[in-house]
């Protein structure tokens, strides 16, 4: 199974940018469907992005296209997530996961049951 630590969160206002980071150990990264997701204070953890085993397909959630972009590097197991335009409302915990089942809608919308997550790092967005 594949260890993950995040880092690269931190306060910014709205409109900036932050680059999260994922490293990942333990496992040959190219197995796994790499993902975030995001857990604001009294919400559900929301799923943000993901990225198949070889980086060619990708997902993002309504509230993120457009001002994310999610990429993977298997020969350094790093994944990274790009945060463009930050609003207020992404203010979040952002965790990283790996999952090593197949592509698909379902195993994409259920990363609450993903195979491995990290500790998470902490975004807030300034208004």
């Amino acid at each position: 199974q594949v260890q993950l630590v995040e880092s690269g969160g931190g306060l910014v206002q709205a409109g900036g940018s932050l680059r999260l980071y994922c490293a990942a150990s333990g496992d040959t990264l190219s197995s796994y469907i790499m993902g975030w997701s995001r857990q604001a204070p009294g919400k559900e953890r929301e799923s943000v992005a993901a990225v198949s085993g070889n980086g060619g397909k990708t997902y993002y959630a309504n509230s993120v296209k457009g001002r994310f972009t999610i990429s993977r590097d298997n020969a350094k197991n790093a994944v990274w997530l790009q945060m463009n335009s930050l609003k207020p409302e992404d203010t979040a915990v952002y965790y990283c996961g790996a999952d090593s089942r197949v592509w698909g809608p379902i195993t994409i919308t259920s990363m609450t049951a993903w195979d491995s997550w990290g500790q998470g790092t902490q975004v807030t967005v300034s208004s």
